[in-house]
């Protein structure tokens, strides 16, 4: 918790920045709508990211057959809307596309840049998204045909993604995985790369090229921002226009000193934490529930965090249509019981590591799950360490509880439960393998609504994961940025965003 000193000081603070000016930094003439986003770009290939971050950057610059509109639903994009017969969907491409530096796009385009993202090479962290899609071949004249092995009725989300985007496949034949390296960088979406400066920003201007001619805004500039105070204080000092995230510690200041820049909204989201089921002690399901029950989830979300997050017992939040049903209960003679049957008690206390990233609430979650565990004789010790090397250790196992969570990728309930199946790889943090819980997501995928209950249940009763609150996305806007829609995918596509007269 903060002392009323310090949160006096980090008022003056941001006061002390009110007269910043923004512009007069290298390249910026002041026109630019300044983004800051919640941490670094980790790449600019869209079939080789799947932070959040990077793909947001990804889709400015990269369009596909379908893409985002300003309220996180699907429109069409580089074709005209789609004509499906059954699992065949036609896509009949706008006539005169071409990328940034000229060259056309042509539905060869969409056939090899599949096959790309398919191959091993490749190395997709996003590929397995698509399982449900066959085949995208080129037909004569300017169609892409997609053809799926199920039904699909998300699909014009999934063919909105980065990765399923145009990419311009004769300068990664020229150059490779460098291709990255061009400047400006050759895209088919609103925007172009012209600038990448590690640590400071991504500078992009608007793709003379594109279809849909010139975005309401020439240039977007991209800015990381991990400390969420310091994006906090940027943009009280008038050096940003958008920031990705309010620390819930300053939302009711932010409310009073910056009326009508605050956005609130819920988010189809879940966060959570992951055990290493791969070894002990969290081998043992019996040690996963008991933590699990002993877990407050509504006043983490109530009382810790305060800005609208609701408790989560289910993984699929409710907008997507899950339950948030409490298979384990909160029983505190079951909670003992149950470590007791694992070998764990006063004479043999649990210990392991809690392991979190840098930023957010995490290390105050932390310290609370670890305050609700003492009374069982639970000895929790923390580790905290930056994002990078977060993420690393949890795609390597090498940690005991760490501290996950799942962002949809489309606005689906088998998007949050696919992640969890055996053959998910790398993103299956927990190592979670269960054959019954495959077969169950594999016959949601297929169209059974009450297996993918079924498997959200089962998932829920084994405890891989420690589940605590759903979402919600807590944004910064300035009054002169028109554009913004506030929607439960928390996507605003920045050609989109305009600068309004004062």
């Amino acid at each position: 918790m903060f002392s009323r000193r310090e949160i006096n000081l980090a008022t003056l603070s941001l006061l002390a920045l009110g007269g910043c000016a923004r512009g007069g930094e290298d390249g910026d003439d002041g026109t630019a709508i300044i983004r800051l986003s919640d941490d670094e770009v980790k790449g600019l290939d869209p079939q080789k990211v799947s932070d959040l971050t990077s793909l947001r950057v990804a889709a400015d610059q990269f369009e596909g057959l379908m893409r985002y509109t300003g309220t996180g639903e699907a429109e069409p994009g580089l074709a005209a809307a789609p004509e499906c017969d059954g699992l065949i969907w036609r896509f009949a491409l706008r006539p005169g596309l071409r990328f940034s530096d000229g060259a056309p796009i042509t539905p060869e385009h969409f056939a090899r840049g599949w096959q790309r993202l398919q191959a091993s090479e490749t190395a997709s962290p996003t590929a397995s998204l698509f399982d449900g899609i066959v085949s995208v071949t080129a037909q004569a004249p300017g169609n892409v045909v997609v053809r799926l092995s199920r039904p699909i009725p998300h699909l014009p989300y999934l063919l909105a993604h980065p990765a399923m985007a145009a990419l311009p496949l004769h300068r990664i034949a020229a150059a490779g995985d460098r291709w990255t390296s061009d400047r400006p960088l050759v895209t088919s979406g609103p925007y172009r790369l012209t600038r990448w400066r590690l640590g400071d920003r991504i500078a992009l201007e608007a793709n003379p090229a594109w279809h849909g001619g010139a975005p309401a805004a020439p240039r977007i500039d991209w800015h990381p921002a991990e400390d969420k105070l310091a994006a906090l204080r940027r943009f009280r000092g008038g050096m940003a226009d958008t920031v990705s995230d309010i620390p819930p510690t300053r939302l009711n200041w932010a409310r009073k000193a910056l009326p009508g820049a605050v956005h609130v909204h819920p988010y189809a989201g879940t966060y959570y934490f992951a055990f290493n089921t791969r070894r002990p002690p969290f081998n043992d399901s019996r040690v996963r529930q008991a933590l699990s029950m002993a877990v407050d989830r509504r006043w983490i979300a109530r009382d810790l965090l305060g800005t609208g997050e609701e408790a989560a017992t289910g993984l699929v939040p409710p907008a997507l249509g899950g339950i948030n049903a409490d298979p384990l209960g909160n029983d505190p003679d079951r909670i003992r019981h149950l470590l007791s049957a694992a070998g764990y008690g006063p004479e043999s206390p649990l210990r392991f590591t809690i392991r979190f990233n840098s930023g957010g609430d995490h290390r105050r979650i932390a310290v609370a799950l670890a305050a609700m565990w003492r009374p069982y004789g639970v000895e929790a010790q923390l580790l905290n360490s930056e994002a990078q090397l977060h993420f690393a250790a949890l795609r390597t196992g090498d940690f005991q509880l760490a501290r996950s969570g799942w962002i949809a990728d489309v606005p689906a309930a088998e998007n949050f439960l696919a992640v969890h199946r055996s053959d998910a790889g790398a993103i299956n943090y927990s190592g979670y393998a269960d054959r019954e819980y495959d077969r169950l997501v594999d016959a949601g995928m297929a169209g059974d609504d009450a297996a993918l209950r079924a498997a959200e249940l089962r998932l829920q009763r084994a405890a891989p994961i420690l589940l605590l609150h759903f979402y919600v996305s807590r944004s910064l806007v300035a009054p002169d940025i028109g554009g913004w829609q506030d929607n439960g995918m928390n996507i605003h596509p920045s050609r989109l965003l305009n600068r309004e007269p004062r």
